[in-house]
């Protein structure tokens, strides 16, 4: 039975002074530090405070619908599954909110909550809470998408940290139509090089579109031409601008979002993408315009990455690709763009240490196919990525596959070691192209596919978890794609060895305390830190991977995985979603923790030390983890486990 601390009935708190103190009290919390004064006045003028002794019990499941919401003050509250368990399923703490989901839906609990010290809670009569509901648009948000509103004050909170102008900031989470800063400058193809340089200088650009009929889109015209193509050669002004242009310029429709725009000006190595809408000619989007804040230069690192010729400048380019990424944080950009954009650089590092290496080996693009595996291939690096890698190679008309990987293997293993020396860490596992074991032929990467579905032991499922996140990333596609069609209906069916893999996604469980937020590392050398990788993606990286190997989806990327799973299963988007801004908020937190490593010369890690973070961040941290945990809750159903 709660009571107050004098043992009499809980008495409302309504004094002003008392209203003013709790008001400071909920200002420490989310999502009262961003409700309105008014709004949280009323709120704090209709709290009563009970106590709750050690082992209480606050709500019982099934026992009717709640009569008030709670907000713990102090203390602590664990939630368990029915009376009768002792097991723990999460637990509660300062400024936390409970039974919002029952109060919101007007149904008893199904949990039981109790107080696993003395705990004081603030107590909201329903009518009350159903009142503020309907009056705060903030407080009705919280209750209704908790992770994603939190996440927004995280990314609002983060962004304030960035010293510059509205007008500099400009975010990529954006349609691209609102990237479009100037009406269209067009020359027609039949007109004079000349008119195309009157152009450009009268209108200030350094690029004008060519166009050919009604307004059709045939090339674009820029100062990489003029210098390339006109200047050098000594070409005639009066020739055609169509004899000078780039033909097929890269192209985006309006309604694609400005980060997709800044991935393929990084993967082209260009400065300017064509915009259309409904088939026509909209506008034009250059790097500036996406970036204002000139710290940011995806094409130019870009650009430098194609010509390179040294490890020394490829070592410098990696060095500066790593760096893009507080940049790219502060402009606004999601984490999960963040890491395309960094995983996008990186796969062109690669290329170019893979194109400069087979020459020297006298090998030919079609030779082979270079397979990205890892959070490599599902394009999810950090800034403490190593290498995940493999080979696969046609095979061979004589069947001599040793012949053909005695070839391959020596380029493989230079490969990695070049890579090992701009800054990407060999495998501590051996997981590379140079390693015999994963230099392999279409058949034998199909044997060792089938090898590890038929068998399901723990090294195959080990195996499994890196190996099946493969990509092609430079060479012939086509001999991944195959493997990847073969293994989607390999294993579909498979639902012993689906079953075991989430077994093995289940083993690993959210750090999540009961006394305290989180249960921290006793490995003395990172002793009371977080591993957001091992315990943080993770958990949701190896629960979509079997979502989406059962669903037959091809994808690899852990957010597309859990959408397309999610859609073809027919559950619910708001739960799939839910699952999707959790992960992300862990990846932010990776990529925020790193960054603030390299900038203090240190080699970035993922062992978060949780003391750290301020009130706002822990309690989004800890909801991400519960999150993963009621991801694995639904993996549990699937699997009867």
């Amino acid at each position: 039975m709660a009571s107050t601390p004098e043992g009499g009935a809980p008495a409302p708190a309504s004094a002003t002074g008392l209203v003013a103190s709790t008001m400071a009290t909920l200002r420490r919390h989310a999502p009262f530090n961003a409700m309105r004064e008014s709004h949280l006045a009323f709120l704090a003028s209709r709290l009563r405070l009970a106590y709750f002794s050690e082992g209480e019990v606050i709500l019982e499941g099934g026992q009717g619908i709640p009569e008030c919401a709670n907000i713990i003050k102090q203390g602590a509250v664990v939630v368990s599954a029915d009376t009768a368990s002792d097991e723990v399923e999460l637990a509660l703490h300062e400024g936390e909110c409970f039974p919002i989901g029952a109060l919101l839906a007007g149904r008893p609990v199904t949990r039981t909550y109790r107080a696993s010290h003395d705990t004081f809670c603030y107590q909201l009569a329903r009518r009350d809470f159903n009142d503020l509901v309907e009056q705060s648009e903030v407080f009705r948000n919280f209750c209704t998408h908790r992770i994603a509103h939190l996440l927004h004050q995280a990314l609002g909170n983060l962004q304030k940290d960035v010293v510059a102008s509205s007008e500099e900031r400009q975010p990529l989470e954006r349609p691209l139509r609102e990237a479009i800063h100037r009406e269209v400058v067009t020359v027609d193809e039949s007109a004079p090089i000349r008119d195309a340089l009157d152009l450009m200088v009268s209108q200030k650009v350094g690029s004008v579109i060519v166009t050919r009929g009604e307004g059709e889109l045939a090339g674009i015209f820029t100062l990489r031409d003029v210098a390339s193509r006109v200047a050098l050669p000594g070409r005639p002004v009066t020739d055609p601008v169509a004899a000078v242009m780039t033909r097929d310029p890269a192209t985006l429709d309006a309604d694609e979002f400005a980060f997709q725009a800044a991935m393929r000006m990084a993967e082209l190595g260009i400065h300017h993408i064509v915009i259309t809408e409904g088939g026509r000619l909209r506008g034009m989007v250059s790097e500036r315009d996406l970036f204002r804040l000139q710290r940011v230069g995806l094409t130019s690192i870009g650009g430098e990455i194609v010509v390179a010729r040294s490890v020394e400048q490829l070592a410098k380019l990696a060095r500066d690709v790593r760096s893009l990424v507080p940049s790219l944080l502060l402009q606004g950009v999601s984490s999960e763009h963040a890491t395309l954009i960094l995983s996008s650089l990186n796969d062109r590092l690669t290329r170019r240490v893979i194109a400069l290496l087979a020459d020297d080996f006298g090998l030919a693009p079609d030779d082979f196919c270079w397979l990205a595996m890892g959070s490599e291939g599902r394009h999810e690096q950090t800034l403490s990525s190593d290498q995940d890698n493999g080979l696969v190679f046609r095979d061979p008309a004589d069947g001599n596959a040793d012949a053909v990987r005695s070839r391959l293997v020596p380029f493989g293993r230079e490969v990695n070691e070049v890579l090992a020396k701009i800054g990407f860490p060999l495998c501590r596992g051996e997981i590379m192209a140079g390693n015999p074991q994963w230099c392999l032929s279409e058949s034998e990467w199909r044997a060792r596919f089938a090898a590890w579905i038929s068998s399901g032991d723990p090294v195959a499922i080990l195996n499994a978890t890196i190996f099946f996140d493969f990509r092609p990333l430079d060479g012939d596609p086509e001999l991944a794609d195959r493997l990847r069609e073969w293994l989607g209906v390999a294993i579909r069916d498979q639902a012993i060895f689906l079953r075991a893999m989430a077994q093995n996604a289940l083993a690993n469980r959210p750090p999540l305390g009961v006394m305290r937020d989180f249960a921290l590392s006793e490995d003395p050398e990172h002793a009371r830190t977080i591993d957001l990788k091992v315990n943080g993606a993770t958990l949701f990286i190896d629960c979509a991977r079997v979502l989406a190997l059962a669903a037959g989806v091809a994808a690899t990327g852990t957010a597309r995985r859990i959408r397309e799973a999610a859609a073809r299963r027919g559950l619910a988007r708001e739960e799939a979603e839910g699952w999707v801004a959790a992960f992300h908020y862990v990846q932010l937190f990776r990529l925020r923790h790193q960054t603030r490593q390299v900038s203090r010369g240190e080699a970035p890690d993922n062992h978060l030390d949780p003391e750290g973070l301020n009130d706002l961040d822990r309690r989004l941290l800890k909801e991400a983890l519960r999150t993963a945990r009621s991801m694995q809750q639904r993996l549990a159903l699937d699997y009867h486990l």
